[in-house]
C-alpha cells in the first residue's frame, strides 16, 4: 500500500485518521523494507503538513517551516522511530504567536503516543547550535522540509553544510573520537550476541558518521555494499519494533527467531550471520574511511612554507620496497608499478604478509585491484605461497586488519574455500568473545606468540587458522574438521606427514584440557589415551601450544593459571609415556602430613575437621600475581552423604569449587582396630567477597551431617529471594558413561547449567544411588558446568555396564527436576 493510498482512504487528516492509515500500513499490508519505510515517512509528512498548515493559519504565522532531521529527515522511519522535528522561522513574528503554532503541532504528535525530538529555532539560532553541538549538526545535514516557507530550509541548509565543510578539519577528528567512544561503550556489532542495531560498532550510527563525512568532501566511503549493509540492518529493526511494540534496538535473544521468521530467514543463526555480515561491512568502510580522513587532513596541515621549499607543486609520495611487487606509499601498502597481479598468483599472499609484517593497512585500491586481476593459485600451491600464508598468520595483531581487508573482497573464500561455512557464523556459547572465523583468527594471532615453544611453528600457525573449521558443518565439529584440514592442509602444500600432524592437531584440540579438568590425571589409563590419540612427542608439544592459543582466543573464562598448570601436569605424564617410559598403576598415595594430623584429630573427635589455605600465587600474562586458588582439606570419619553434605555447605557460603579429590585412609584405633577416615580435598574460590572463615564451615558441616541443617531448603529460600535474571532458556542436564575411562573406578560425567548447590544435587544422587565417589574433576566455562565423577561400588570397584548405565539416568532425572 502506498502512501497516496492510504491517504485517499483516510478522508480525515486528523490524528485518529492518521493512526488509522498508520496501524493499516503497519499491521496489516506492508512488507519490512525500504518501500515501507519510505512509506511511513511520506504518511506522516502528510498528516504533519496539513497540522502545520492549519496551525500556521490560526496563529497568523509567516516565514516558518516544519523541518524533519535525523532519521526521519532521511525518509528512513521505522515503526516506532522518534519524530526529530525542528520549527524554524525567520524572526519575524513574535514569541506568542510561534510558541503557539509550536504547541499546535506537538501536543497531537503527544497525544497519539508518539516520540518526539523537537525545537523551535532561527536560523541562525540552529547555525549557532550546530557549531557548538556536534550532535545537533549531524542531525541538520539530513534536513529536509515536511510543509511551511521552502526557501527558508534551503537558506539553513547551505548554511550548515557550507560551515560543515569549512570546519571538517576540526568536525571531523571530533566525530572520530565520539564514534571510538561509542564503541568502546557498546562494543562491536559483529561479534554480540545481543547486539545494538543502532549503536555498537559497525551499527546505524556508523554508517550515518560515514554520510556526514561524504558530505565534508574531504572523504568518501566505499560504496560497494554499503547500502546493502544499511538496508539488512533498518530492516531488522523495523521488525524488531513491530514483533516487540517497542522502540528498542537491541536484538535480545528471546526476539531473535521472531525476527527472523518475519524476515524469512531460516533461523535465528541465519539472522544473526546476516546481521554479522552487515556490520562486518560497516565496519570495514569506517576504518578505510577514516584513515582516508586522517590522511587527507594530515596532508592538509602542511604548511605553505614546506611546500614552498619543495618546489610549489604536487610531489609523488615516497614508495619503500616491501616485497616484491609490494611497497609502501604515504602510510599504506599499495603495489608497485611494475606488478602485474594477472601473472602473479602468489602477489595476493605476498602483499598481505608484507603489510601485516609492516603493521601497515593494506589499501583497498589494492585489495579490490587483486580480487579482480590476481590469478588463481595453483592447487597444491607452491612454496612460496604457503611460506606467505604463514608469514601472516605469524605477525600477531597485525594480522588482524590484513584479513579483514581481504575478506571484505572475498579472497579469504577464494583463497580457503571452507572459510565460507564458518564467515561470521556465531557462536552461542556466552564463554565466547568472537564469531568462529575471528576466533580462528585469534587463535593464530595467539598461537604466534608461542611459536617458540614449537620445532614446526608453521603447523602451529596453520593448525590454529583451521582447529574449529568443522563448525560449519553438522555433528561433531573436531571430527568434520579433522577431514576438512587434511584437505585443506594438502591444498595448501604440506606433504602427506605434516597433513597428518595438522589433522591430528585439529581433531584432537580439546583432547588436553578437557582431560585435565575433567579426569584424573594419576590414573595411568588417563595418560595412556592421551599418548595413544597424540601419537608423537613433537605432536604433543604443538598441541599444547595449540590449546593455550585456543583457550586465549576463546575468553577470558577459558584459561586460567589453575588449567594452565594443569594441561602442563598432564602435558609432562604423556611426554614421559611417549618417551618409553613404564607407568605402573598407582599405589594408594599417603596423606599429607598435615592431611595425616587432620584425619587422627577428626578419628579422636568423632567430628569434621577442616583447614583452609591460600595456594601459592603465580604470574598471568601481565606478570601480575595470579592465584591458583584456595584449598580447603576436610577430615572425617567415613560415613554416607559427606559429599552432598560438604558440597551443600560450600554451596551456602557462595564457594565455587575447581577441583575436589575424596578418598579413604585407614588409621588404627586406640583399641588396636582400623578406621577408616575420609579425606576431602578442594580447590575453591570465592563468588565474591572475602573467604569464610574454616569455623563457620566446619560447624554448618556438623550441622548438614545430623540432619539439623536442611540444605536444599536454604538453597531454594536463597534462589527466591535473589532470583537469577532471566535469559535465554538452557539446554537441558546430560549425564554419561565416559566409554574405557579408567581401570580403577567408572567416570560419570554430568554437563549441566551452572547452578548454586549444582554439585550438592549431583552429590545427593550419586548417593542414592548407593556408590562411592573416589574423585570429583569439576570445571565451569561460563554458564556451563562439565564435572566427572570417578565411583565405584561399595567394594571399591567399577561399576558392571548396566549399573553405571543406570548411575547416569538416576542423576540427570535428578538435574532435570
Amino acid at each position: 500500500m502506498t502512501s497516496t493510498e492510504v491517504t485517499t482512504e483516510s478522508e480525515d487528516s486528523g490524528p485518529s485518521g492518521y493512526a488509522a492509515a498508520r496501524l493499516r500500513l503497519l499491521q496489516e499490508k506492508a512488507q519490512p523494507g525500504p518501500p515501507l519505510r519510505a512509506a511511513l515517512a511520506s504518511l506522516t509528512d502528510d498528516w504533519l503538513t496539513a497540522l502545520f498548515t492549519t496551525a500556521a493559519e490560526q496563529t497568523g504565522v509567516r516565514g516558518a517551516a516544519l523541518v524533519a532531521v535525523g532519521g526521519y529527515g532521511r525518509g528512513e522511519l521505522s515503526p516506532r522511530s522518534d519524530l526529530d522535528l525542528v520549527l524554524l522561522h525567520d524572526g519575524s513574528a513574535d514569541a506568542g504567536a510561534i510558541a503557539s503554532l509550536a504547541d499546535r503541532i506537538w501536543y497531537p504528535v503527544w497525544d497519539l503516543g508518539l516520540a518526539l525530538d523537537h525545537s523551535v529555532r532561527t536560523p541562525g539560532e540552529a547555525r549557532k547550535t550546530a557549531a557548538d553541538d556536534l550532535k545537533v549538526q549531524l542531525g541538520l545535514l539530513d534536513a529536509r522540509p515536511v510543509g511551511g516557507d521552502l526557501g527558508l530550509v534551503a537558506a539553513m541548509r547551505t548554511t550548515i553544510l557550507a560551515d560543515w565543510r569549512n570546519q571538517a578539519p576540526k568536525r571531523l577528528p571530533a566525530l572520530d573520537e565520539l564514534c571510538r567512544e561509542r564503541a568502546e561503550r557498546q562494543g562491536e556489532l559483529q561479534f554480540l550476541l545481543e547486539p545494538d542495531l543502532k549503536e555498537a560498532r559497525g551499527g546505524l550510527r556508523d554508517a550515518t558518521a560515514l554520510r556526514a563525512v561524504a558530505a565534508s568532501w574531504v572523504a568518501d566511503a566505499p560504496r560497494e555494499g554499503l547500502a546493502e549493509a544499511r538496508r539488512i540492518l533498518l530492516d531488522a529493526r523495523d521488525v524488531l519494533h513491530l514483533t516487540t511494540g517497542r522502540a528498542t534496538d537491541r536484538l535480545a535473544l528471546q526476539e531473535q527467531d521472531q525476527v527472523a521468521t518475519a524476515l524469512g530467514l531460516l533461523d535465528a543463526d541465519a539472522l544473526l550471520r546476516q546481521v554479522y555480515e552487515a556490520a562486518r561491512t560497516v565496519s570495514y568502510a569506517t576504518d578505510v574511511t577514516w584513515r582516508e580522513v586522517n590522511r587527507v587532513l594530515r596532508a592538509r596541515s602542511v604548511r605553505p612554507r614546506l611546500r614552498a621549499m619543495l618546489g610549489g607543486g604536487k610531489t609523488a609520495a615516497e614508495r619503500t620496497p616491501l616485497a616484491e611487487g609490494v611497497v609502501e606509499a604515504d602510510g599504506e601498502v599499495v603495489l608497485a608499478r611494475t606488478a602485474r597481479p594477472e601473472h602473479d598468483a602468489v602477489l595476493v599472499l605476498r602483499a598481505a604478509a608484507a603489510a601485516a609484517q609492516s603493521e601497515l593497512p593494506i589499501s583497498r585500491h589494492v585489495v579490490r585491484r587483486l580480487a579482480a586481476a590476481a590469478r588463481p593459485l595453483p592447487v597444491p600451491w607452491p612454496a612460496e605461497a604457503r611460506e606467505e600464508l604463514v608469514t601472516l598468520l605469524g605477525a600477531g595483531e597485525a594480522t588482524i586488519p590484513v584479513w579483514e581487508a581481504l575478506e571484505a573482497e572475498g579472497l579469504v573464500t577464494r583463497l580457503l574455500p571452507d572459510w565460507e561455512r564458518v564467515h561470521c557464523r556465531p557462536q552461542r556459547n556466552p564463554v565466547h568473545t568472537w564469531t568462529v572465523d575471528r576466533h580462528l583468527v585469534e587463535a593464530a594471532v595467539r598461537a604466534s606468540s608461542l611459536t617458540r615453544r614449537v620445532g614446526r611453528p608453521d603447523l602451529l600457525l596453520v593448525a590454529a587458522l583451521l582447529h574449529d573449521i568443522g563448525k560449519g558443518w553438522p555433528g561433531d565439529h573436531s571430527v568434520a574438521g579433522e577431514v576438512i584440514a587434511r584437505d585443506v592442509a594438502a591444498r595448501i602444500g604440506f606433504d602427506q606427514h605434516d597433513v597428518g600432524v595438522i589433522a591430528t592437531l585439529v581433531r584432537h584440540h580439546l583432547l588436553l584440557v578437557e582431560t585435565a579438568t575433567r579426569r584424573d590425571l594419576d590414573d595411568p589409563a588417563t595418560v595412556r589415551s592421551v599418548a595413544t590419540a597424540v601419537g608423537s612427542g613433537s605432536t604433543l608439544e604443538l598441541l599444547h601450544a595449540l590449546t593455550e592459543a585456543d583457550a586465549l582466543a576463546t575468553g577470558p573464562a577459558a584459561w586460567s593459571t589453575w588449567r594452565a598448570s594443569l594441561v602442563a601436569d598432564l602435558v609432562t605424564r604423556v611426554a614421559a609415556v611417549l618417551a618409553g617410559e613404564a607407568t605402573a598403576d598407582p599405589e594408594p598415595v599417603a596423606p599429607g602430613a598435615e592431611q595425616e594430623r587432620l584425619a587422627i584429630e577428626a578419628l579422636r573427635t568423632g567430628e569434621p575437621v577442616l583447614a583452609l589455605h591460600a595456594q601459592a600465587e603465580t604470574p598471568d600474562e601481565d606478570g601480575e600475581p595470579e592465584p591458583i586458588g584456595v584449598e580447603l582439606l576436610i577430615a572425617l570419619p567415613d560415613r554416607p552423604g559427606v559429599l552432598p553434605a560438604a558440597a551443600g555447605v560450600l554451596a551456602l557460603h557462595r564457594l565455587t569449587v575447581r577441583a575436589a579429590d575424596l578418598r579413604a585412609v585407614e588409621l588404627p584405633t586406640e583399641l588396636g582396630e582400623c578406621a577408616d577416615v575420609l579425606l576431602l580435598s578442594w580447590r575453591v574460590a570465592a563468588e565474591y567477597g572475602s573467604l569464610p572463615q574454616a569455623a563457620r564451615l566446619r560447624a554448618d558441616l556438623v550441622r548438614a551431617l545430623d540432619g539439623s541443617l536442611d540444605i536444599p531448603a536454604r538453597l531454594a529460600e536463597r534462589e527466591a529471594t535473589y532470583p537469577r535474571r532471566r535469559g535465554v532458556k538452557a539446554p537441558p542436564p546430560r549425564v554419561t558413561v565416559a566409554a574405557a575411562g579408567s581401570r580403577l573406578a567408572t567416570v560419570i560425567e554430568v554437563r549441566a547449567q551452572d547452578a548454586p548447590g549444582l554439585l550438592h544435587r549431583i552429590g545427593r544422587a550419586l548417593e542414592q544411588s548407593a556408590v562411592r565417589v573416589r574423585s570429583a574433576h569439576v570445571s565451569t566455562l561460563g554458564a556451563n558446568a562439565v564435572d566427572a565423577f570417578y565411583v565405584t561400588d561399595t567394594d571399591g570397584e567399577p561399576l558392571p555396564e548396566e549399573t553405571a548405565a543406570a548411575v547416569a539416568k538416576v542423576v540427570e532425572a535428578t538435574l532435570r527436576e
